[in-house]
């Protein structure tokens, strides 16, 4: 078992305190299972009710929970897409093993822990989610984890997602969480609040990561669900810290039942708003805990044939190695972005392309900018966040992706996951 990794110097400096949502009873515990001496498991009682909706990895390989999920929302019919329901009364997350790649026996123990959680609440097993996240290929120990489920819904209360954000954590060094508000013209502020995991086998579709929404509001599970696609769209669809797509990835939304109706057009804006926010801000929390980070990377696209061309050329960027390990050294090496860009495959023109370290442009026109200074970019690269932009001059396609460096820290964390 890996010891306890250092909090990555990139942690937010404040943490909101998150509210309690009325209606939403919440339990963590140890499973007795992989990890020791700490929460590994979260008990998550929903209201009556409440709609839901997910986004899942893309992983051709995907892990049981997932399957599980999937098949939740899709009302017992699986899909290899998104997916909404507008009944659900629990989720269970267990951390240290994903319960993936493991056949007919992982199937089995989503069964057998779902069956345990609505023995134990009184409602079907088809109501209640599942998420795993941890170590591929080792079959989950259900009995255990059914057993535990069972205590922490006698345990259950109402209380912040606080301690749920550190129990669901693997590899990451500090636990993830955002809230935000959205007025509703009733003059009631509808909560919404966010939890995740994730720092590393983090890359589009989604990441090796695990999040969780909840509005303080009563929605429909089809609007949600354009919403919550919307949002992971351009938040965790928008982050990479090492290019490896996980099976396990998911993101649920809920809103939940006890909240007021909301349904006018301008207060659903508001709600999708503060949706977004908090997706983004748990994006980059997760960029920030990437494993063995010591940057932020911000890159900006601009200029792009349309906004697929600059997402893809964005993460040409933020995925390359030699991108990452020059901004790990402090090294303004702006041709290693110039290589990224012109193998991303989309259109690109030598003469117009433009790139930005921070305030300095250290590229126009297919060459070195006249007022390039090696100083004071060198002395940009020596910041915790560092911004790159890059402008191809071709049309009017952004984008904005999320990444870090890549340090000796990131070789040592996975090469010791296991042990």
């Amino acid at each position: 078992m890996m010891d306890q990794l250092p909090v990555s110097p990139l942690k937010p400096a404040d943490m909101p305190a998150l509210p309690v949502l009325k209606g939403l009873r919440v339990a963590t515990g140890n499973s007795g299972t992989r990890y020791r001496g700490r929460a590994d498991v979260t008990l998550i009682v929903l209201p009556d009710q409440t709609s839901a909706a997910g986004v899942f990895t893309r992983s051709k390989c995907p892990s049981a929970p997932v399957d599980w999920c999937r098949s939740v929302l899709q009302g017992g019919a699986p899909s290899a897409g998104p997916a909404a329901s507008n009944t659900v009364r629990a989720l269970l997350i267990n951390a240290g093993n994903a319960n993936a790649f493991t056949g007919a026996v992982g199937a089995h123990a989503c069964a057998h822990t779902a069956a345990a959680v609505a023995g134990a609440l009184g409602c079907a097993p088809e109501t209640v989610l599942l998420s795993s996240t941890g170590v591929i290929g080792e079959p989950l120990e259900a009995e255990a984890l059914g057993t535990a489920a069972v205590r922490l819904a006698e345990d259950a209360a109402e209380a912040s997602l606080e301690a749920a954000a550190a129990a669901i954590a693997t590899t990451d060094t500090f636990a993830k969480w955002a809230q935000a508000e959205a007025a509703c013209s009733s003059d009631r502020a509808v909560s919404v609040v966010g939890i995740a995991k994730g720092s590393g086998m983090i890359a589009p579709d989604m990441a090796t990561m695990l999040g969780y929404v909840f509005i303080d509001a009563a929605v429909e599970a089809s609007w949600l669900q354009g919403v919550l696609s919307r949002a992971a769209d351009q938040t965790f669809n928008a982050m990479t810290v090492d290019s490896d797509t996980s099976t396990s990835d998911t993101v649920l939304a809920f809103g939940l039942g006890s909240g007021a109706a909301v349904s006018t057009d301008a207060d659903l804006q508001a709600v999708e708003a503060a949706i977004f926010i908090v997706c983004d801000q748990l994006a980059e929390q997760i960029a920030r805990d990437g494993e063995g980070a010591s940057k932020l990377i911000t890159i900006t696209v601009e200029g792009a044939e349309n906004d697929a061309a600059a997402r893809t050329i964005g993460l040409s960027i933020a995925n390359s190695p030699l991108v990452k390990t020059a901004i790990a050294g402090e090294d303004a090496n702006w041709g290693r972005v110039v290589m990224a860009v012109g193998k991303a495959g989309e259109a690109a023109d030598r003469d117009r392309l433009a790139i930005w370290f921070g305030p300095h442009q250290v590229a126009s026109g297919g060459l070195r900018d006249p007022g390039y200074s090696e100083e004071a970019v060198s002395g940009y690269m020596t910041a915790a966040e560092i911004d790159i932009r890059v402008d191809l001059g071709l049309g009017d396609g952004t984008a904005r992706v999320r990444t870090c460096d890549l340090t000796h820290g990131y070789i040592s964390i996975n090469a010791d996951y296991r042990s």
